[in-house]
């Protein structure tokens, strides 16, 4: 950690020096001085074991710059060693009852193809996607090649050309060889070296099951006696499977043998992997410029997996922020092949959710997958370099449309519309459909600072909202209309809708001044004592360095808005300290209006008087949509949100870390809710990935490993570079499955038998949050774990009559204890017997056949 603070330290002086001509310093508790970073001499001090001494007034416990902070149980404000919120009895039954839910029966997982059955003929224009084919020209001759030359000649069906099909987008393909890729430019037909639109062909079948070729650039492929041309007439090919060696298209593997699994029926409780925080279009944030590389590109990962201009023009040693944030001076810029130095858990500017890394980690069991649409305005404007709208909203419209967009290109991928692993859907019986048919399914969600327009100016204690109530519900209703079915109130700043936890040490100073810049307003932060020592914001403390996970926010405004003047910062009080500003009327209009559409409210970022309001309105309520997603809430509302009905899935972090909260949060959770956890990955957030535990530990991930569903999951490759979770953490998103058998292995090496444990509850997850969101859409919790709720036998017969679809009895007799296979397991009662489980069957489709 010393070498990063000190490199650190050097780039963002010279940074603030070079961009804005501003000494590098930060007002010191808003008395006027400036406060080093790290000074040397304490840097020194460090080196030598001598402990480190916090300033005056700092918070010991919440040290931001120790990459520990990302293993807390809450990220929004902290203090070691207090008291835990519940009681010891609370804590026990609850630890009881998750250990009664691991011993129910499991749902049947069917392998399902993780591709479409090819056949020897393709049937549809989509169908040939990563497969190798030849081209018969419509007088019986094939198109052969020789080098980068290509005609048509009289041969055999196997001296014919082999043509790999790489997907650009639906119905649109590379023809790749060994030497690379037809193309036709000027009517000139040969093999190029580079992809170009004379390479992107479209591909159209005709009704005799032949397909001609035209490319982007407007050449049409034909056949004209021994040659190819490109023209405007085109010749009608037949395609067959070709056979023998191939060249594929370079593209990163998945390593991972065996089906993915679905269920044996399409309404059946599910089994996978869920992460309910993750930002995947974050390459069009910040104005566009910020983030490297992209999720998908028509070309493949030779060309989405590649540095920043302004990163690769200085062969990695003009990448400022990315030095900035983590902490090394330079960095090999190249991506695909040799992937030197990222994607790595510390490289928050590059790219993580490459589409086959999403690949990977959904072959490995990830089967919900939250996607936050993010953005902030004045941080993108203090940004120099932009492509992009820096308006909240014009940021969101367009990561949508990336979405579906990328949606497509999966769908190329795999044969067609529909067929591809991603999904995005807006019910939770739709997820469950996706589910069960083994594929993942994609939330959509809102992370952003001002979202629909909804900023403030505080002056003189008054609130000037730039957002009524009217222009709340039209923008979200068309958020929601667009797929938005999970969302945050506040991120960075104050808004007109709620207060902020803010962030704590030298970001805190520094987002703060950005607050200010937004608001005309710092924090409004005041002295508090919560009564069980841990619910606060976070502490307004001087700390000597950049934290090690959600820098950005600081980062960017220290090294590009040195220029801009704002006040000294106010002096605070000794911590706790809290955000006067809580939970608007315009905040309160916000949460029912989500209530109303039966979207998800997440209070992560809020103040804890914003998110204690909010809590209380959720109650008042008795709304069960409420999910903290990646511990940007405080102890004192995790056990609320259980008891709401509601759903937690802590910040990833560490492995070691995780399995610590995991702990804390079975010890929270409600009985009369289905168990289940979770994590936020954060990734594409500027937040960091799990670091490696190191191979040299005694219980190290051992490959291949077995996972969800029997696959077996082998080190992740991409060209040249092989990653292991034991030496290289989540480096990218394709490790999760690698990171979820760490977890394993940790808790094993805590208490024999755990490793099985946190597996299950992990597993557990996406039907936890499912049943969360089916409740969220009305349908009352199980009456097996609510004996309140239970109804008569007779009654419960009366009410489920043949032909009901599996909703429709949901609504009428709530959700079911048990769903495995063709029956729901719900519990009634008669005179004599407070609990007997009528069992209710279906057919294949989801219709009821008959109640026992």
């Amino acid at each position: 950690m010393e070498r990063k603070q000190s490199v650190r330290v050097g780039l963002s002086v010279l940074a603030a020096a070079a961009v804005v001509a501003a000494a590098l310093s930060v007002p010191g508790d808003g008395i006027g001085g400036t406060v080093d970073l790290v000074a040397a001499s304490e840097r020194d001090q460090q080196a030598q074991g001598v402990p480190h001494v916090d300033p005056p007034g700092a918070d010991p416990h919440h040290h931001d710059a120790d990459p520990a902070t990302k293993n807390l149980i809450s990220r929004a404000g902290f203090e070691e060693g207090t008291v835990d919120p519940t009681t010891a009895e609370q804590r026990l039954a609850s630890a009881s009852y998750v250990e009664r839910e691991r011993a129910l029966p499991d749902p049947r997982l069917v392998p399902t193809p993780a591709y479409p059955a090819r056949t020897t003929v393709p049937q549809t224009r989509f169908a040939m996607a990563g497969a190798c084919y030849t081209l018969q020209a419509p007088s019986g001759a094939y198109v052969v090649r020789d080098g980068t030359s290509v005609s048509v000649a009289a041969v055999p069906a196997a001296g014919a050309a082999q043509l790999f099909f790489k997907a650009t987008r639906l119905g649109g393909y590379l023809l790749h060889t060994a030497d690379g890729v037809l193309a036709s430019t000027d009517g000139t037909v040969e093999i190029v070296a580079e992809p170009s639109p004379d390479a992107d062909w479209t591909v159209k079948r005709g009704a005799t099951g032949r397909f001609v070729f035209r490319n982007v650039a407007g050449d049409s492929l034909a056949a004209s006696g021994g040659g190819l041309v490109g023209g405007t007439q085109a010749s009608a090919f037949r395609l067959r499977l070709a056979s023998g060696d191939c060249a594929d298209y370079p593209e990163a593997d998945i390593n991972i043998t065996g089906a993915p699994y679905g269920g044996a029926t399409s309404y059946q409780e599910v089994r996978g992997y869920v992460d309910a925080h993750t930002h995947g279009m974050a390459f069009e944030f910040l104005g566009g410029k910020v983030h490297c590389g992209r999720p998908w590109h028509e070309y493949g990962a030779p060309y989405a997996l590649v540095d920043c201009p302004d990163h690769s023009l200085t062969q990695g040693n003009g990448a400022i922020l990315e030095a900035f944030l983590s902490g090394e001076a330079s960095h090999d810029p190249v991506g695909w092949p040799t992937f030197k130095d990222w994607p790595a858990p510390e490289s928050l500017t590059h790219e993580g959710t490459y589409y086959r890394w999403l690949e990977r980690a959904w072959r490995g069991g990830q089967r919900l997958f939250v996607n936050l649409l993010v953005e902030n305005n004045k941080l993108c404007q203090l940004y120099p370099l932009k492509r992009n709208s820096c308006d909240d909203m014009d940021s969101i419209r367009l990561q949508a449309q990336d979405m579906y967009e990328f949606q497509d290109y999966v769908d190329a991928q795999f044969g067609g519309p529909g067929k591809g692993f991603y999904r995005i859907v807006r019910t939770p019986y739709e997820a469950r459909q996706v589910i069960n048919a083994g594929k993942m399914a994609v939330v959509m969600g809102i992370e952003t600072s001002i979202p629909f327009g909804c900023t403030v100016k505080i002056v003189l204690g008054k609130d000037r909202p730039a957002c009524d109530a009217a222009e709340i519900d039209a923008n979200l209703d068309e958020m929601h209309a667009l797929g938005v079915r999970q969302m945050e109130l506040v991120n960075k700043f104050d808004n007109a809708l709620a207060g902020v936890a803010g962030d704590s040490g030298e970001v805190g100073v520094l987002v703060n001044s950005a607050n200010f810049l937004e608001t005309l307003s710092f924090w409004q932060m005041e002295h508090c004592e919560p009564a069980d020592g841990v619910s606060h914001d976070n502490n307004q403390t001087q700390l000597p360095a950049l934290p090690e996970q959600d820098a950005i926010f600081g980062a960017i405004f220290e090294l590009f808005g040195g220029a801009v003047e704002v006040p000294a910062l106010p002096v605070y009080p000794p911590p706790a300290h809290c955000n006067k500003r809580g939970l608007t009327k315009l905040g309160e209009h916000l949460i029912r209006a989500l209530a109303q559409r039966h979207m998800i409210f997440d209070p992560d970022h809020m103040s804890v008087k914003a998110r204690q309001a909010s809590m209380d309105l959720i109650e008042e309520l008795g709304y069960p949509g409420v999910l903290s997603s990646h511990s940007w809430s405080t102890p004192d509302t995790y056990p609320r949100i259980y008891q709401a009905g509601g759903f937690i899935t802590p910040y990833a972090g560490d492995s070691t870390g995780f399995v610590d909260k995991w702990r804390q949060h079975v010890e929270w959770a409600d009985p009369r809710y289905y168990w289940g956890i979770g994590f936020g990955a954060d990734i594409n957030g500027f937040g960091a990935q799990g670091d490696p535990r190191g191979a040299d530990v005694p219980n190290p991930v051992s490959y291949p490993f077995t996972g969800l569903g029997g696959v077996q999951i082998d080190k992740q490759r991409a060209g040249e570079r092989v990653w292991d979770i034991n030496v290289d953490g989540v480096a990218q998103y394709g490790l999760y499955p690698d990171w979820v058998q760490d977890l394993g292995m940790v808790a094993d090496a805590q208490d024999a038998g755990d490793g099985d444990a946190i597996r299950d509850d992990m597993a557990r997850g996406t039907e936890a949050y499912l049943q969360m969101w089916e409740r969220a859409l009305g349908i009352a919790p199980d009456s097996c774990r609510n004996p309140g709720l239970r109804k008569t036998v007779s009654r419960v017969k009366d009410l489920v009559e043949p032909g009901l679809t599996t909703t429709q009895v949901m609504r009428r007799v709530g959700q079911p204890f048990r769903r495995l296979g063709n029956t729901f397991g719900v519990c009634a009662k008669t005179a004599s017997d407070p609990r007997v489980m009528v069992k209710i069957e279906f057919d294949k489709t989801g219709k009821v056949v008959r109640i026992g």
